[in-house]
């Protein structure tokens, strides 16, 4: 499925970042190492690169890595694009901030382990960032899945994070423009959370 979407001449969520990277920006430091987990075609990778921090983004699509790619060249960036299956794979490394923007393709126990992977992946003291859907985006036709089971309220991240100091978490409404992919008034979620040392 997600190859058969990426595979398009144009870039599906638009080639600039998601907001909430602009929204959170001094989490975003030079020289700090983020892991960009389902990072479709690049937009929030290489925005980050842009900001001098090393990046590995991860994608399971070829056509979005190869999208990908071809915006971390326009962009005289540096990227580490691996594709793979996120559900599937094991995460290497750890990084000061591992993020998930849009994730939202799982159900509740695939979820779960999805998560626990990027907590594992989080060195400690660092960061996981999610943004997404809250359940009230059902029917909107603005994006995201139309499972409200796939969605995210600050209950269900504060009970996934539990024992992580959670720095953010807020649900609200918001116009987005972010592609096709994303075009319109949207339930959204912002949630931070920061790793015991």
């Amino acid at each position: 499925m997600w190859e058969e979407r990426f595979s398009t001449p144009d870039f599906v969520f638009g080639k600039e970042p998601a907001t909430f990277l602009l929204d959170h920006a001094d989490f975003f430091q030079p020289g700090l190492s983020v892991l960009s987990v389902a990072d479709g075609e690049g937009r929030n990778s290489v925005h980050l690169a842009e900001l001098g921090l090393k990046v590995t983004a991860l994608e399971y699509a070829p056509s979005a890595v190869a999208k990908a790619r071809t915006l971390a060249d326009e962009r005289g960036v540096m990227v580490d694009f691996r594709q793979c299956d996120v559900l599937a794979q094991d995460f290497e490394g750890l990084y000061d901030i591992v993020l998930g923007v849009f994730i939202q393709f799982v159900g509740p126990v695939e979820r779960r382990r999805l998560f626990r992977k990027m907590q594992g992946a989080t060195k400690p003291g660092g960061l996981v960032m999610l943004h997404g859907y809250t359940p009230e985006q059902i029917g909107r036709g603005t994006g995201g899945p139309p499972d409200a089971r796939n969605m995210y309220t600050c209950k269900s991240l504060s009970e996934e994070f539990s024992g992580w100091e959670i720095l953010t978490c807020r649900e609200y409404e918001r116009d987005v423009q972010e592609g096709r992919g994303h075009s319109g008034l949207s339930a959204l979620i912002d949630f931070i959370a920061r790793k015991p040392e």
